[in-house]
């Protein structure tokens, strides 16, 4: 099992030297990088590559740790016994399956992302240490403990807005995605625009790569929004100088699909207001 890319998703040597090492050590991969840098399709191009199926746990603010596992529904259960139906008395009647215990049981290996987890309260990595490590746990209401029968692939994403405990960490392969350098991002464009024209492209690098390097920029676009943005300037069948700024705001053309808060919006109105000021 080698992974390299795949024709819709361009892996860098370092990211794909991480894939693969975290596979040989069946160690979950922990990825961080800026929002929007391909973290999370990382985990479904990984699965695509290798063959394999792909189960998704998209973290939130709320998850717990157990939902990953199993959720016992005692509720139901009550309710169901003041029925009298026959089914209260099998307990496993009202166990809920968790992603983990999907990806376990699964009939064969499969890749498991494990999104955000920095998105959940602090200890939720910690409450995962034994599961991942042992690739087991025990359900108290059954007595019964599920095992992976084909240790998972597992993916974990982070946009590194808490710290990570150390004991978690240790347990992991770590790769950082840094932002894509020019020739990165032609190559990704090419994957997902083939033919767009050199002179467009040129601008539109340009232009893009001009935006992130503002000083006091409080969210830099990221490569999912040039590639929307890139899909915008298509569809309006844009020329290079089309895509100018604005002399009197500094802002590029269609820049709702690059800038997504008023802050930053209004740093560039601020900006046109100095230079001309200074004229």
């Amino acid at each position: 099992m080698h992974f390299t890319g795949t024709d819709r998703y361009v892996a860098p040597p370092d990211l794909a030297v991480a894939v693969n090492a975290a596979v040989t050590l069946e160690r979950p991969l922990l990825v961080k990088g800026e929002p929007g840098t391909g973290k999370t399709e990382l985990a479904r191009q990984v699965a695509a590559s290798l063959g394999l199926p792909i189960i998704e746990w998209h973290v939130k603010s709320t998850t717990k740790a157990q939902q990953g596992l199993y959720e016992y529904d005692a509720v139901s259960r009550l309710r169901d016994s003041q029925l009298g139906d026959a089914r209260v008395h099998d307990v496993s009647n009202y166990i809920r399956r968790g992603k983990l215990w999907q990806a376990f049981t699964a009939p064969g290996k499969v890749v498991l992302l494990i999104d955000e987890i920095d998105k959940a309260d602090i200890e939720f990595p910690n409450d995962l240490l034994q599961e991942l490590d042992r690739m087991e746990f025990h359900v108290y209401e059954t007595g019964e403990t599920v095992r992976a029968a084909h240790r998972p692939v597992v993916i974990i994403t982070s946009n590194n807005e808490k710290e990570l405990p150390d004991a978690f960490l240790r347990r992991c392969f770590f790769h950082y995605i840094r932002f894509p350098d020019a020739d990165t991002l032609r190559a990704i464009v090419d994957v997902h625009y083939p033919g767009l024209k050199r002179g467009l492209l040129d601008q539109a690098l340009t232009q893009f790569f001009d935006l992130r390097e503002t000083p006091g920029l409080k969210k830099k676009p990221s490569t999912s929004e040039l590639l929307d943005w890139l899909k915008l300037i298509l569809a309006e069948d844009l020329a290079p100088e089309d895509l100018r700024r604005d002399p009197h705001t500094m802002l590029p053309k269609l820049h709702g699909a690059l800038l997504k808060n008023e802050q930053d919006v209004a740093l560039f109105e601020k900006l046109a207001f100095m230079a001309r000021r200074q004229r």
